[in-house]
């Protein structure tokens, strides 16, 4: 079963650097997530959607691959390549892979203008460190269907700026640790 944890953010940039460090964790076979999309609230109320996956350009790859081949078998291979590409984007744009769009739209109509929401469709995760690597990154939780638990964990590590902080400047050194004096063989 997959969870959804929708993240605001300040800016469009910061949603879309946040999308691309969960991939990131993708990579390294932390997370495993279903659909990645951000939507962002621009003035006038109008939503823009950015989907991790274009599924219109999508459909016309593989339309006009088909067409192609179907065309061929007929003598007609443009004919056919351009119906397919036709066909596979009309089909593409009505395919709807991963959050529903109007879901994103509506949830995404209470942002301020300028803000930006990640949607994250998790199939599975390893918890504590996904979270170790998301913590202090800020971002306000919107909506999510963790536990209670499970989304206050996550609330408290997107605000837990603790971790990244640097020592102290008034505090002194650490004296280096003082060896015997004579030489080690270096091999």
């Amino acid at each position: 079963m997959s969870d959804l944890v929708v993240i605001v953010y300040p800016t469009e940039a910061r949603a879309e650097e946040m999308r691309q460090k969960i991939i990131g964790l993708q990579k390294e076979y932390l997370i495993e997530i279903g659909d990645a999309a951000i939507a962002v609230m621009h003035e006038g109320g109008k939503v823009k959607l950015n989907q991790l996956l274009n599924t219109t350009a999508l459909g016309a790859v593989s339309g006009s691959f088909w067409g192609l081949l179907i065309g061929a078998i007929f003598l007609m291979p443009v004919f056919g390549a351009a119906l397919g590409a036709a066909s596979g984007a009309l089909g593409g744009a009505l395919t709807d892979y991963g959050v529903n769009d109007g879901f994103m739209k509506e949830l995404s109509a209470s942002l301020q203008p300028g803000n930006a929401a990640l949607f994250v469709l998790v199939n599975k995760m390893t918890a504590d460190k996904v979270l170790e690597a998301l913590r202090g990154t800020g971002g306000t939780v919107l909506k999510t269907s963790l536990d209670r638990s499970q989304e206050q964990k996550l609330r408290d590590a997107l605000a837990d700026a603790h971790s990244a902080q640097p020592p102290a400047a008034d505090a002194p050194p650490a004296p280096y640790p003082q060896g015997s004096g004579s030489p080690s063989p270096v091999g």
